[in-house]
């Protein structure tokens, strides 16, 4: 049986956080959340895992995060994102420096992966169950294509004591397909109770509301639709400069078009991430208390 693929996006720069975060060390011997997600990975049954970074960080990020580091125990690639990563016929505008988004980020692995694979942020700590539950669901797509999957998280196990965060919010069907995503932003507890600004009057999420943090799984035929779809959002935002290709618009493009399914794996993992600096500490102690718990060992890799 093939082994799916890892997707690690960890090409951005953390502009809140203020560093490249995905190298920051959280756990007992200066683990980085990367390490807990590989490992999680290699225990849920992937086989790879390919790293999207950019050059300028290149040697720094080979010389942490290596097929050595992680014992030999997964294989491990790079593809890069760059801004001039454009399809022919596009050329960079003058003045753009953010990059294209995660959905153009995952194209950049088209030509590594030939297997099932999902989507992870390199700053987001997803859970042992999260990997577990994609991995398995992702054996059943070998040969399949159009249909996806994600795993949806509770909303009130993905909320930051120290600020505001933006979610995808998912609207799921009775047969547990996504319908739709909407990003809500400046979702936070007040109160007691979870709510969304977004700019209008305050509105309610329910505790269990679905959430997306791009976990996202896929079947290689999804980066042919994202080709062709890149050069549909490029000729009506590529003079944008801030304009992004985000996972989210081309999910809800391929659900909308009836081109695809998703099917939403619930999970009640908790998710642990840095979306404020602030947020290290409780990350920090809440990796202790798994290693507590025997989730993890003390030495990751030993």
């Amino acid at each position: 049986m093939v082994k799916p693929t890892l997707l690690v996006l960890a090409a951005g720069m953390g502009s809140r956080y203020g560093s490249l975060k995905q190298m920051d060390g959280v756990g007992p011997n200066g683990e980085a959340i990367i390490d807990y997600s590989v490992y999680d990975a290699v225990r849920a049954g992937f086989g790879k895992v390919v790293f999207v970074i950019r050059h300028s960080f290149e040697a720094e990020f080979k010389e942490v995060f290596n097929a050595e580091r992680f014992g030999g125990k997964i294989a491990v690639e790079y593809v890069f994102q760059e801004l001039d990563k454009l399809p022919e016929g596009f050329s960079l505008p003058e003045g753009r420096v953010k990059p294209w988004g995660t959905n153009h980020a995952v194209m950049m692995a088209s030509e590594v992966i030939n297997e099932p694979f999902a989507v992870i942020n390199a700053d987001d700590f997803y859970g042992r169950e999260a990997y577990a539950t994609m991995c398995d669901y992702l054996k059943t797509l070998a040969d399949s294509r159009q249909k996806y999957c994600m795993v949806g998280y509770q909303v009130s196990k993905t909320l930051s004591e120290n600020g505001t965060v933006s979610r995808g919010v998912c609207s799921v069907d009775t047969e547990g397909n996504l319908t739709g995503m909407v990003e809500r932003t400046q979702i936070e507890r007040v109160n007691g109770t979870i709510l969304f600004h977004d700019g209008g009057a305050d509105e309610p999420l329910a505790e269990d509301t679905p959430v997306s943090m791009n976990l996202f799984g896929f079947t290689p035929d999804y980066f042919v639709y994202s080709e062709e779809y890149f050069r549909e959002f490029l000729k009506g935002n590529i003079e944008n400069l801030k304009s992004e290709f985000f996972i989210p618009h081309m999910v809800n493009k391929l659900i909308g078009d009836g081109t695809s399914t998703m099917r939403v794996l619930r999970t009640a993992s908790e998710w642990f991430g840095v979306t404020y600096k602030e947020d290290k500490p409780q990350l920090m102690a809440n990796i202790e208390r798994l290693i507590g718990e025997g989730v993890y060992p003390r030495n990751l890799w030993e």
